[in-house]
């Protein structure tokens, strides 16, 4: 596929990495040279330096002849120009541009349309980002919450203790212990190594379990992995900008919310807004205010201002101060990976990471309505959709031991009209199922691809 990114900021670049790794053809535009360069010394792509907007540099970076375009730039006006440019002089099929301002989002009904700006889809990193940390503030333990289906079933990443009912045991006696829910382990990671987890695999303490359950039992299944945390009720965020009063506005009224903000205006503005939440100006790396608000009685600190190392300090504080679980918004891969997990800071909640798989989705062969990215981008879930018949389809009318999944990949559930189906060896795949597939190794994507994608003349 003919790839052109315009931007290439942490988003841009980020998804750079993850497309040209599946052999597309990229072409990534900035008018910052240098940093064109970095990305064409370690990726195999081509860089254009110019305006992403203007005619000419959309022409050279081949827009004539593109499959899509991906506008991430960190100005929304000029995603939204270049969309609008791509579609009237180039007539490119698919469209995604990155679009930030609330503002803008309020009115996309009728703003991204056809006649007015042609953009495909919408993506708003921010608005994704805020989910994911709603979803992880919603179960308390969990390290990922991850949405397939609508929400109807969810994949979770939780880290085994001593104490857990399953540590230590097989995991086949998870339908023992639990034998009214349905739930599928769909890999494990022990000391950073994948493990493919099979009916005698037995759970150890400090492993990282990733399972499939129906949104109502993720608790249940959580509780034989680990003691369950109590619910969260106090929430600090730190920072006032587009996440974190996305955040509070979505906790308002579920959860007790205070915000710390540095910018006397803005702190005033988003009191104003948030009638809900109490809104402090001042520093959040003040230990005297922090005390102050009683950090020892917080149930979660969420560091999200624009400043990654203000972050990753702020939320040590809070920590050392003794709230009970810290979270920071960090963009840097390096320094997710230091501090992910941690004795000092829980989660370490990457933009890009949550960024990548709406993106993925879209540049799948196969029809593929979700993708996430996992473990900085060495791990993937989809959910694909099945199409065909036995005749023409690998996977349809099949029971999934017959199916020939890539080496580390496992089907953990199905979604059948508004049915959520635990996938077993004998469950069969019908037409137009949602299948929730699980891979080890990224790298096995193409794999899958092919095994979703219907083919006229196919015989066993």
């Amino acid at each position: 596929m003919k790839i052109i990114i315009l931007g290439a900021g942490q988003v841009g670049s980020s998804v750079a990495w993850n497309l040209a790794s599946e052999a597309n053809d990229i072409t990534v535009v900035d008018t910052n040279p240098r940093i064109l360069q970095r990305l064409q010394d370690r990726l195999d792509l081509r860089t254009v330096v110019g305006r992403a907007s203007y005619p000419d540099v959309l022409e050279r970076a081949g827009a004539e002849d593109a499959d899509m375009i991906l506008a991430v730039t960190n100005s929304d006006e000029t995603n939204m120009v270049a969309c609008q440019v791509a579609r009237t002089l180039f007539h490119t099929p698919t469209k995604i541009a990155r679009v930030r301002s609330h503002s803008y989002l309020k009115q996309a009904a009728r703003l991204f349309s056809p006649d007015v700006f042609p953009i495909d889809v919408i993506i708003s990193p921010e608005q994704l980002v805020t989910n994911y940390i709603e979803r992880l503030i919603e179960h308390p333990g969990a390290l990922q919450v991850l949405d397939f289906a609508g929400g109807r079933v969810r994949l979770v990443a939780v880290r085994a203790y001593y104490g857990g009912p399953l540590v230590g045991h097989e995991l086949r006696a998870l339908s023992e212990h639990i034998p009214s829910i349905q739930a599928r382990v769909a890999a494990i990671f022990r000391r950073g190594r994948p493990i493919l987890p099979e009916g005698h695999t037995v759970i150890e303490a400090d492993d990282e379990v990733f399972f499939i359950a129906a949104r109502e039992n993720i608790r249940a299944v959580m509780s034989e992995l680990r003691r369950l945390d109590q619910p969260f009720k106090r929430v600090m965020l730190a920072g006032g900008g587009n996440i974190g009063t996305r955040l509070a506005r979505a906790l308002a009224g579920k959860y007790h919310v205070k915000i710390i903000e540095q910018d006397p205006q803005r702190a005033e503005r988003i009191s104003e807004e948030l009638d809900k939440c109490i809104v402090l100006e001042g520093d959040a790396s003040d230990e005297e205010l922090l005390v102050e608000e009683n950090i020892d009685s917080t149930d979660v600190f969420c560091a999200l201002t624009n400043d990654e190392e203000a972050n990753i300090l702020s939320a040590m504080l809070a920590k050392r101060l003794g709230a009970r679980k810290v979270m920071s918004l960090i963009n840097r891969a390096s320094y997710v990976d230091l501090v992910q997990g941690s004795e000092v800071i829980d989660i370490a909640i990457s933009p890009q990471q949550a960024t990548i798989g709406s993106l993925l989705a879209y540049v799948r062969r196969a029809d593929v309505a979700i993708v996430h990215s996992l473990r900085r981008g060495a791990a993937e879930a989809i959910e694909a959709v099945a199409h065909g018949d036995r005749r023409t389809s690998r996977v349809v009318g099949r029971p999934i031991e017959e199916i020939k999944l890539p080496p580390g990949t496992t089907i953990g559930a199905i979604v059948r009209d508004d049915k959520v189906i635990i996938a077993h060896h004998d469950t069969v795949i019908e037409p137009e199922d949602h299948v929730i597939l699980f891979l080890i190794d990224k790298r096995r994507v193409r794999e899958v691809e092919k095994l979703f994608q219907p083919a006229a003349f196919y015989l066993k």
